[in-house]
């Protein structure tokens, strides 16, 4: 049974300088007519109402339970129309969204990732112009956008994602085109209170319905960033913001049309402007999965962390030799290879997880539906794993005759020299700076890593980060740890090639 929570993912705004933020953004008058799309509890209808009591308001709802307290809260007012609906596939508003659209506001807290089954997910997809349809606040903002008559304004309170990840470059295109952005601020999501939303980041996006296509491309904003506190919103000239100015074509223009929202110019004049990168120089790969890791995944102690779930592996069954890249399997009773998994550890990772490997399992792996038997030309060849899921920072290790899993991006240098240089960069802050930026989560998937730009480094460079690199790792795999003074000499050379 799928919980009313889970459904409908109704976080109503209890933040009082977030209701008076969005309000004020819309820059009302009093003869407006305003939509809200998802009016939960009329937080934002109540502010609006207190202010300009002759605004004509139509608000949606698609749960009963808050559509009934809405209808009851506001029967006195004439002006105040509430309508049980899903926004999302009501056919009166996609009919007028067709007409160019009627109103003068929208503002809204839409739904955060609502629960839809495959066949709704479907139908959204088609219904959206293939906009991605996993995520339902971004179809709220593209039907908003919408409804909206020309010069219509539009304040929307969402998690920052839709700004950087590949699932959302198709509704960037949208706005880029079709509006005109006044300002966005972001904030920790702790400022909505008493909410686990899932997301680190909440912003809050103004913006004006234009057809003029040329116009909206030379329309300039600014991002806001840095709040110390809820109470900051909206006091744009505060000395500690970080305000970051835009022009709408360059964002376009960007690979993606992310926008790039580092503080440091230089890192993201380096992403924009970027000749190579590391998907030209690199194959990158996601890696394999049994279907069955409890089963067929072995621990070698379970002094090894994260190793419950697991059983020890039979040491006498081990092949540590992958050199001839066994992809078919092993036909002799040493059936157990290494698996580089995820976890964020730098440089080299002791050989503490085996996958059974057995010709007869191998051949069982391929056929398996729930098997990842993917990326095989990879396997068992010298890379570098980075995990797709990191911590505060960026990591890589090295792969070298043996598999690596799906938690993990293989990255496989097609000039194989290139390999130390890239593993001492993979680990370096100016990295983590760049990827931090082409997607500020903690999601490493291939996608973003393969848009990381590539700057050559003169032989010496290479040649000094190559030789320091070779030293970490013997020390890593003698000792555990290395010479940190090494790692800084690498550091220091690779942002000295970057700038930053």
């Amino acid at each position: 049974m799928i919980s009313e929570q889970r459904i409908f993912q109704a976080y109503y705004t209890k933040s009082e300088p977030i209701v008076s933020y969005m309000v004020d953004l819309l820059d009302l008058n009093g003869t407006e007519t305003i939509f809200e799309p998802c009016a939960g509890d009329g937080v934002f209808l109540d502010s609006i109402l207190s202010k300009y009591e002759t605004v004509k308001v139509d608000a949606f709802e698609l749960n009963l339970s808050a559509y009934n307290k809405l209808k009851n809260k506001y029967s006195d007012l004439e002006n105040v129309s509430i309508k049980q609906t899903d926004t999302l596939t009501d056919l009166d508003l996609e009919f007028l969204c067709s007409m160019g659209g009627k109103y003068d506001a929208v503002i809204a807290n839409p739904p955060y990732g609502a629960w839809r089954n495959t066949e709704d997910k479907a139908s959204l997809k088609r219904r959206f112009n293939g906009f991605y349809a996993k995520e339902s606040y971004s179809l709220f903002l593209y039907r908003s956008i919408e409804a909206l008559n020309e010069g219509g304004k539009l304040v929307f309170i969402i998690p920052d994602t839709y700004l950087n990840l590949n699932m959302h470059k198709d509704i960037r295109k949208y706005i880029l085109t079709n509006t005109k952005i006044k300002e966005i601020s972001l904030f920790p999501s702790s400022y909505f209170p008493g909410v686990n939303f899932g997301y680190a980041n909440l912003s809050i996006i103004a913006l004006e319905k234009c057809s003029n296509y040329s116009s909206n491309l030379n329309n300039s904003f600014n991002i806001y960033k840095g709040f110390k506190s809820v109470e900051e919103l909206g006091k744009n000239e505060l000395q500690h913001l970080t305000k970051l100015n835009f022009k709408q074509e360059n964002v376009l223009n960007n690979d993606g049309h992310i926008f790039l929202t580092s503080k440091n110019q230089n890192v993201s004049d380096t992403i924009r402007k970027a000749k190579l990168t590391i998907g030209d120089i690199c194959d990158c790969a996601t890696g394999f999965y049994s279907g069955n890791d409890k089963d067929r995944l072995k621990v070698l102690s379970k002094s090894i962390r994260n190793s419950k779930r697991y059983e020890e592996v039979d040491k006498t069954k081990i092949t540590y030799d992958c050199s001839s890249r066994p992809l078919n399997g092993i036909e002799t009773e040493k059936v157990y290879v290494p698996i580089v998994k995820g976890g964020n550890v730098k440089y080299f990772k002791a050989d503490n997880w085996f996958m059974e490997w057995s010709k007869e399992i191998v051949d069982f792996y391929k056929k398996d539906k729930k098997a990842r038997y993917q990326n095989s030309s990879y396997y068992f060849r010298k890379g570098i794993a980075v995990p797709m899921v990191s911590s505060s920072s960026i990591t890589g290790a090295i792969i070298e005759n043996r598999l690596f899993d799906q938690s993990i991006v293989g990255i496989f240098p097609k000039n194989e020299e290139l390999i130390y240089y890239l593993l001492a960069f993979f680990n370096s802050p100016t990295c983590n700076k760049l990827i931090r930026t082409i997607n500020p989560s903690t999601n490493n998937s291939s996608n973003y890593i393969k848009k990381i730009p590539f700057l050559e480094p003169t032989p010496e460079q290479e040649r000094i980060i190559t030789e320091n690199i070779k030293q970490i790792i013997e020390q890593v795999k003698l000792s555990g740890n290395y010479d940190s003074d090494l790692e800084n000499e690498n550091n220091k050379l690779i942002n000295e090639l970057y700038g930053f």
